[in-house]
């Protein structure tokens, strides 16, 4: 009997610790920060997106031309040195976008919703502006994405971050 109530209590213990780090540790895992990753938050809860870096000019220049499709959880994050005015078209881009436009703090300050693909008429987001994501037309009505949703992304100060790493 001693054998088996040992390994019950074993299997208890293994038992609790698993449902411990699943409700504590794991979101904080799950939300943690990497170059490749963007977390949203906001009143619709949290989303990911896998993203690609655009912080130069020549890549940004080029963002997501040519492309036939994007996954769904994908996007481009555009990041910007210091905050300004920020303009975006569609030239060359084949498939339809939502643009978030953010400040310095991750703040998402005014949505685009389903930019129309190889438009010339330039996208204005606002000033004050630091970073864009880029993610499929549509997706930001669908989740319940709104402005003052706030973004997490290494390329934030994390002084200034709303939500830090």
């Amino acid at each position: 009997m001693t054998d088996i109530a040992a390994r019950a209590r074993s299997w208890a213990f293994r038992s609790i610790l698993a449902t411990f780090i699943s409700i504590f540790a794991a979101p904080t895992l799950w939300a943690a920060c990497s170059d490749g990753t963007v977390w949203i938050r906001g009143a619709f809860g949290q989303a990911r997106f896998t993203v690609e870096i655009a912080d130069d000019a020549e890549e940004r220049a080029i963002g997501l031309m040519n492309r036939p499709s994007m996954p769904t959880s994908a996007g481009m994050l555009f990041v910007y040195e210091r905050p300004g005015t920020l303009s975006f078209w569609m030239r060359n881009t084949l498939i339809e976008l939502d643009m978030l436009f953010a400040d310095a703090t991750g703040t998402i300050q005014n949505i685009h919703h389903r930019a129309i693909p190889l438009d010339e008429t330039p996208i204005f987001g606002g000033d004050g502006l630091t970073h864009v994501l880029e993610i499929n037309g549509g997706l930001a009505r669908t989740m319940g994405i709104t402005a003052g949703d706030q973004l997490r992304h290494p390329s934030f100060s994390q002084t200034d971050a709303a939500w830090p790493c």
